[in-house]
């Protein structure tokens, strides 16, 4: 028997494990008029503080919406907790709608992308100044690039079968050293989520106005498309940070990963610094290191734990180690009105448990730097059939099909074990439908998206028309678990929340900042 196999027996014994994942959400969406162009408006007051609101809020601009759900055990849950926020949201718009992709709609002007607002706090006030650091390092289009990010931990029963019991301190080291192995396999076989799920592989041209790329581009009208693409928003055009490419932070354990971190932190950026923090009286960044806080790190899965009041991400983690992981590499699927689908949850509960059960070695940064690059061959050509990744540093190469069956060979005993726990078949059906997918990439989302682009003439006539769909939908959505009530007293709450905040703040924003950033000194 495999490591891998006794593992997943020794976790299927107990079939509680399988039926209490932890889930959460967290989807952004564009705010966008009704000709196909960004809205310039402001968060719209019916949806309350998007500083204190629970459920929804804003990212980087004041036109970047985001949802978030709280975690929840149960997939049907969670779809309809994201309902109810997307269809009391819309209820808010008036004739604004909700884009439907994550490359941005049409944006005539950088300058028309304001940047969210959080009120007149201290900490209101720094999260809108770290944004103006964002948008003066990269560019506020980068920014307003849409995703999913999905949050993900395994029940203590998984640990209890794995490892047995354990005193706190002993559990709290098991469970770190667990998920820093399922984010190293996360590396190595992570590419597979924007083969399937990619859905950017065509974007506007404004958002590459004045910018160099070297990226073959071809046309459909006004919109740029690459033939094999699965993400570009993976890609150099989107989350990138040159600047960071310079960084050395391992997984291999949760010491190495914090220390990689909080180097960091303290690193200072030539190029940054050439900004200026405080200029004419005005500041522009935070700071001038790499980073300017720790969420400025682009990583496609992050370890998580909910912080504490006061308490930095790092803090946290250092504090009682990791308690949940954070998936940043999913596209906002096109087909969905919420932005993911069952399926799509389905696969990311398989292929996660598949990441945490099966062998992972530890990883020296010649091997992340090759799995990087398959990534990045994933993403901008991950529909040619026979593509060709590396294996580690060894020079061994093996096709994208070809590995990615070897992955499924395993998967698909994961997917019957948990339609025995939890009745039905539905993990193995979508095993079945994603194998499928393997020698037939046309069939992925980034493939059934390019032919729906040159159907409907372009990206934006795509856009709009989803978009003018889903808004019908949304408005004609009956809660399911939520209701109005509940909607308008988190907005009523929240504004409140937001007024006390501002009216307890006696000191002024400059000691504030120089208090905040005393731990880099």
């Amino acid at each position: 028997m495999t490591d891998f196999a006794t593992r997943l027996e020794r976790v299927s014994r107990n079939p509680e494990v399988f039926k209490t994942f932890g889930r959460g959400v967290e989807r952004e969406t564009l705010r966008y008029k009704q000709d196909g162009k960004l809205s310039t408006t402001q968060h719209p007051d019916g949806l309350g503080s998007a500083y204190a609101n629970k459920w929804i809020t804003t990212d980087f601009s004041e036109s970047l919406l985001e949802f978030i759900t709280p975690v929840s055990r149960d997939i049907d849950t969670l779809v309809a907790q994201l309902e109810d926020i997307h269809h009391f949201t819309q209820t808010k718009l008036g004739e604004e709608k909700m884009w439907p992709l994550s490359m941005p709609c049409y944006v005539g002007d950088e300058q028309d992308i304001n940047l969210a607002q959080y009120g007149d706090s201290n900490s209101g006030k720094m999260k809108t100044l770290y944004r103006e650091g964002l948008k003066r390092r990269y560019g506020s289009l980068m920014q307003i690039i849409s995703g999913v990010h999905f949050n993900f931990s395994f029940p203590e029963t998984f640990w209890d079968q794995l490892y047995g019991e354990q005193d706190e301190a002993a559990r709290q080291a098991t469970k770190s050293d667990g998920y820093f192995a399922l984010i190293r396999n996360y590396y190595r076989f992570g590419w597979l989520i924007p083969f399937f799920f990619g859905a950017s592989p065509a974007l506007c041209p404004s958002f590459i106005k004045g910018r160099d790329t070297k990226l073959p581009f071809e046309n459909i009208g006004q919109t740029l498309f690459l033939p094999q693409a699965t993400s570009l928003r993976l890609s150099d055009l989107g989350y990138t940070n040159s600047a960071q490419s310079v960084l050395k932070i391992g997984f291999n354990s949760i010491e190495q990963y914090l220390e990689g971190l909080n180097s960091a932190i303290r690193t200072p950026s030539q190029e940054f610094a050439e900004i200026g923090v405080k200029v004419d009286g005005e500041y522009r960044q935070l700071n001038s290191n790499v980073l300017q806080i720790e969420n400025e790190l682009y990583a496609p899965i992050r370890p998580k734990r909910v912080a504490q009041d006061g308490e930095k991400p790092s803090e946290a983690l250092t504090r009682a180690g990791v308690e949940y992981i954070e998936v940043r590499s999913l596209d906002v699927n096109p087909y969905s009105s919420i932005g993911l689908d069952k399926d799509q949850i389905r696969f990311l509960d398989l292929f996660l448990a598949w990441a945490a059960l099966t062998d992972s070695d530890p990883m020296d940064f010649c091997e992340q730097a090759c799995w990087r690059e398959n990534w990045n061959k994933v993403i901008v050509e991950g529909r040619k059939v026979g593509l060709e990744l590396q294996i580690g540093c060894k020079g061994e190469t093996l096709t994208l099909q070809e590995w990615a069956k070897r992955v499924f060979a395993e998967l698909t005993q994961v997917a019957v074990q948990m339609d025995k726990a939890l009745g039905g078949n539905e993990y193995q059906a979508v095993c079945d439908k994603l194998m499928a997918w393997i020698d037939n990439p046309e069939l992925t989302i980034s493939g059934q998206l390019l032919e729906d682009t040159k159907r409907l003439g372009g990206l934006g006539g795509l856009g709009c028309t989803f978009g003018k769909q889903y808004r019908e939908k949304h408005l004609a959505h009956q809660y399911g678990y939520y209701n109005q009530e509940k909607m308008e007293q988190e907005v009523a709450r929240s504004r409140e929340a937001q007024a006390a905040l501002e009216a307890s703040d006696t000191q002024d924003f400059e000691q504030f900042l120089e208090d905040y950033f005393a731990y880099l000194k």
